[in-house]
């Protein structure tokens, strides 16, 4: 039986050259504020912003023809919509994106500029990923999960496999946790081909549903809030397969509040020049929270996404203030 580690190093493969190799880059200025080696994952600069270009091209390349002329259906908040979006034009797959509230209307009409369907749901992220799963059932349309599939699961892992070979000596590498499709496939890659890097799960104070239910050792609802980090935001459906996957690679957590992801979303901009959305921020601000722990280390940061507006990014930017790459003496 093909294990998920197996599926993801066929994925590893299959994905090229749809999906690019994203490059590992030091970032001196970060290192030196921080105390550590930084190296920046850099899957914002993935075809649609984002690392979600992996997962759901990958569930698409593995559905058989008969599948595939049915068309999907997905839920997104955005990111992972895109991907499916971009991945079924290339195909010649129709596509119907299931949206819930706090998508970022940018993120939608992107969607919808790529030819896929918008079907609006009156509801949390949650609700949306349900009915959307309805819709497949009651049509027999394949649905390509946002997190809770193992094949999408496997196309996130493409990362940790990229990881391992573009660094021989991590000790530790930081994720953003919302589903926790990201963390899990990246972990799973990691713990074979890397076994000594640490796996650290970051997750914004007002959507932390999978930290929460890791602490509870059962998926659990939990209430959330508005945060920069929208497209980790959203319960995790009841069942989900990254549950348990979280539990066995998972092997720290962190929770940092909105004013550190700004803070770390400036940090980025100010370091290394790039606009990244919060779910990047997430991960680097969890390393800048506890950088003590990780000093003179080697650890990479996923920079996961960079679909942010203007007016967000500004408002983040306000809501940080300087940064101590700004403050510090010459």
């Amino acid at each position: 039986m093909q294990t998920l580690f197996d599926k993801i190093l066929e994925a590893d493969a299959g994905l090229r050259p749809q999906v690019p190799v994203s490059s590992l880059e030091f970032s001196a200025k970060l290192s030196h504020a921080l105390g550590c080696q930084v190296w920046n994952k850099t899957d914002h600069l993935q075809p649609t912003g984002s690392f979600k270009v992996r997962g759901s091209a990958n569930k698409i390349r593995v559905l058989g023809d008969l599948a595939r002329a049915r068309g999907v259906v997905t839920a997104s908040t955005g990111n992972h919509g895109l991907g499916v979006a971009r991945a079924s034009k290339l195909a010649g797959v129709a596509a119907t994106v299931y949206i819930g509230h706090g998508a970022m209307p940018a993120k939608v009409q992107a969607i919808r500029d790529l030819g896929a369907e918008i079907v609006e749901v009156d509801g949390s992220p949650l609700a949306a990923e349900l009915e959307a799963r309805r819709q497949s059932e009651l049509t027999g349309k394949p649905y390509v999960a946002p997190y809770n599939d193992y094949d999408t699961i496997a196309g996130q892992g493409t990362i940790g496999a990229e990881l391992a070979r573009q660094h021989k000596d991590l000790d530790a590498v930081f994720v953003c946790v919302g589903g926790g499709g990201l963390v899990a496939g990246i972990g799973v890659a990691m713990k074979q081909l890397s076994p000594k890097t640490r796996i650290i799960g970051v997750s914004p104070e007002n959507s932390r549903c999978m930290l929460e239910s890791l602490k509870a050792g059962r998926i659990i609802a939990f209430e959330e809030f508005p945060t920069l980090s929208d497209a980790s935001l959203g319960e995790v459906e009841p069942g989900s397969v990254t549950f348990p996957l979280c539990q066995q690679v998972i092997d720290h957590t962190i929770v940092v509040d909105e004013r550190e992801i700004a803070g770390a979303m400036r940090m980025v901009a100010q370091s290394d020049g790039w606009m990244v959305e919060g779910t990047a921020g997430v991960a680097l601000a969890g390393l800048m929270q506890q950088r003590e722990s990780f000093r003179g280390q080697n650890v990479a940061i996923v920079l996961c996404g960079r679909n942010v507006t203007v007016d967000t990014f500004m408002g983040a930017m306000a809501l940080a203030g300087p940064t101590e790459l700004e403050t510090a003496a010459p």
